[in-house]
């Protein structure tokens, strides 16, 4: 049940922290989504996940013990990335990225939208949110690294008339 044997206890810290990063780096690759937004697939996956990395964390210490130590690890690891994050712009733009253009002045980026994972069906639904219904009425339209599209519409009859809305991007299951 207990275990304190100092050289294994510090291979559980070890394994922890390499599996917390590479699933952070993991997780960033992957694109910017929150719980929300996340489809039936993505729950499957996340559980899956970490159900393959326990092992991969504790190695063969399935102790009581082994297992405190990896989650007081993941713990700290998390208010470190957490506060270097607030600290530093770089850390900042690593770990969550930087917002991607998706429209401006009417005009569809549509690399960025397939780089995003982003379909246009589910793009024109955003805008429908913000009352947009054609890509013309758009000034800019970004996906924020919240995941979130933010929207600034252009009248045309009116182009000091800009509405800034914020609406979370509602995605559908990706599609092969």
């Amino acid at each position: 049940m207990w275990n304190f044997d100092p050289r294994l206890l510090g291979e559980v810290a070890l394994r922890t922290a390499i599996v917390y990063l590479v699933l952070l780096i993991m997780v960033r690759i992957t694109g910017k989504r929150q719980i929300g937004q996340m489809t039936p697939f993505d729950l499957v996956v996340l559980l899956l996940l970490s159900n393959a990395v326990q092992n991969a964390m504790v190695g063969p210490d399935s102790s009581l013990t082994g297992g405190i130590v990896a989650a007081i690890v993941l713990l700290a690891s998390n208010r470190t990335i957490s506060t270097l994050r607030i600290k530093s712009p770089l850390v900042r733009q690593l770990v969550e990225g930087v917002p991607v253009t998706l429209i401006q002045n009417g005009e569809v980026f549509y690399r960025a939208l397939q780089q995003e994972q982003i379909t246009l069906e589910e793009l024109m639904a955003n805008l429908r949110e913000h009352e947009c219904v054609r890509v013309e009425q758009v000034q800019l339209a970004m996906l924020e690294v919240d995941g979130t599209i933010s929207v600034i519409r252009g009248d045309p009859e009116h182009p000091k008339n800009i509405v800034k809305t914020r609406k979370k991007l509602i995605r559908h299951q990706r599609r092969g």
